[in-house]
């Protein structure tokens, strides 16, 4: 999936649908659009990217794009024109999404399920029920999903979540570990799985711990004290984990912290980057990360771009982007970074309720 940024910026969601009539069926049809000053170089070895819109929470209107590399084609809400038959489509708020063994699994988060597609066609090919589900990773033939259990809200009694296992083939549930409250994102090292916890739910009582799950009989075995209302877990290929903290939202920051073994073997907290982070893209020695945070009494937004070396955990760029594209961009939401081209893509949220914008 982009150190030069696109210099054409690509409508994310769905602005105009068109319908067709068959049988009395209803078929929403994609929208695609030819991406100009741009060639099947730009792709590497890859055929193409999918992005994942959430959509606004309540809407119902997660959607699902794709660009084409081989013909520099970015199509718009693909599914339902490939799934005229599934009711309500892909569902309230996408979350994560993962492409394992041939096929692709989106977690949506509201609608407590992870739909399972063809990678290469987008037929759909099943769903795994798990409630407040948030994020997925995989080892050996298994799906890992990260679960809130609780229902949407906040609230200090809320329970600890969960991370479930899920049969890739019979895309059933064979097991089921509590861990910390609220878990997020997750990261598989030497037969171990790695659980971002983040007590989001029970705000100011923030969970600060990393979940280290034996995968061998699912179980937890211990948990790694990091920081305050953990998100991201990333692994990078000297074995370290990267871990961000969103903080409390008030006099904690937000901060990325580095797990190593220890001599036991034992991964522990070996350094901490002092610097937020809202999301990152770890792409051979190179960590791309962006920051966000607005500021409601002032109206303003903070946002910083940086690159850190993952073996000297030392920032090497303080702002990639340097062809102006970072004034265009209002509210940085994703990034992911080509693993072929380096090339670096942003998305921009704007102000969260129109089209946003792939960078």
């Amino acid at each position: 999936m982009k150190q030069n940024l696109f210099s054409l910026i690509f409508i994310l969601a769905m602005t105009t649908v068109l319908f067709s009539c068959r049988n009395d069926e209803m078929i929403i049809t994609s929208e695609e659009s030819h991406l100009q000053g741009m060639t099947s170089s730009d792709g590497g070895s890859y055929r193409g990217l999918y992005l994942l819109n959430e959509g606004n929470m309540g809407s119902n209107k997660c959607t699902l794009d794709y660009l084409d590399f081989t013909n520099m084609t970015y199509s718009r809400n693909i599914y339902p024109e490939r799934n005229p038959n599934v009711v309500k489509e892909l569902g309230d708020v996408g979350n994560d999404i993962q492409i394992y063994g041939g096929k692709m699994y989106i977690v949506v988060n509201c609608s407590n399920k992870v739909e399972v597609i063809n990678a290469q066609t987008g037929i759909r090919i099943g769903q795994v029920d798990i409630d407040n589900c948030r994020y997925i990773t995989f080892d050996g033939g298994y799906a890992y999903v990260s679960s809130y259990v609780a229902p949407v809200g906040i609230d200090p009694e809320s329970p600890r979540g969960a991370v479930y296992q899920v049969d890739t083939t019979s895309l059933s549930i064979v097991s089921k570990v509590t861990v910390g409250y609220q878990p997020e994102e997750m990261a598989v090292k030497d037969g171990k799985l790695y659980v971002a916890n983040s007590g989001g739910y029970r705000a100011p009582n923030y969970d600060n711990t990393v979940s280290v799950i034996d995968l061998s009989s699912m179980k937890q075995i211990r948990k790694i004290t990091v920081a305050k209302n953990l998100h991201h877990i990333k692994k990078d290929r000297y074995g370290q984990l990267w871990v961000t903290s969103r903080g409390d939202m008030d006099t904690i920051p937000s901060r990325i912290f580095v797990l190593t073994a220890n001599t036991s073997g034992d991964l522990s907290v070996s350094d901490t980057i002092n610097t937020p982070c809202s999301d990152l893209s770890i792409v051979g020695d190179s960590l791309y990360y962006f920051a966000y945070s607005s500021n409601s009494s002032t109206a303003s937004n903070k946002v910083k771009y940086g690159i850190i070396n993952i073996k000297t955990h030392q920032e090497v760029s303080a702002d990639f982007i340097t062809d102006g594209t970072e004034s265009s961009i209002t509210i940085p939401y994703s990034i992911t970074v080509h693993p072929d081209t380096h090339d670096i893509y942003i998305t921009d949220a704007k102000n969260y309720v129109s089209s946003g914008i792939l960078n």
